[in-house]
């Protein structure tokens, strides 16, 4: 089995867990039904820093570069917090800065990047 076939397998594997956490965590009344999509956006977020991490020890050739799929995922963590931050009353400000903030520290990373 090839290394791609086994990063879409475990990816699969872990975007159901994903869901089922969300799920779980609204019928034990922790979060609210509106909040299972962003719960679900932002934890696929550290998941996709997850894969950028496995990605790093053992890159494919056509794939994605490893920076590029952590930057995707802190984008999807920043969008899923900053719609906890909304959903919970800390108001649209703070969701646009957090999401403004993370956009401001991919910028600078991506400057500083070398190769």
């Amino acid at each position: 089995m090839s290394e791609g076939i086994r990063r879409q397998l475990l990816s699969i594997g872990a975007s159901l867990i994903i869901v089922v956490i969300s799920i779980v965590l609204y019928a034990l009344g922790i979060i609210g039904l509106i909040m299972i999509l962003p719960m679900i956006l932002a934890m696929s977020g550290v998941w996709l820093m997850v894969l950028a991490g496995i990605k790093t020890s053992n890159p494919e050739q056509y794939d994605r570069g490893p920076f590029s799929t952590f930057a995707w995922g802190l984008f999807l963590v920043a969008l899923g917090g900053a719609w906890f931050l909304y959903g919970y009353g800390y108001g649209w400000l703070y969701s646009i800065a957090l999401v403004l903030v993370v956009l401001a520290i991919l910028a600078i990373a991506t400057a500083m990047k070398r190769g």
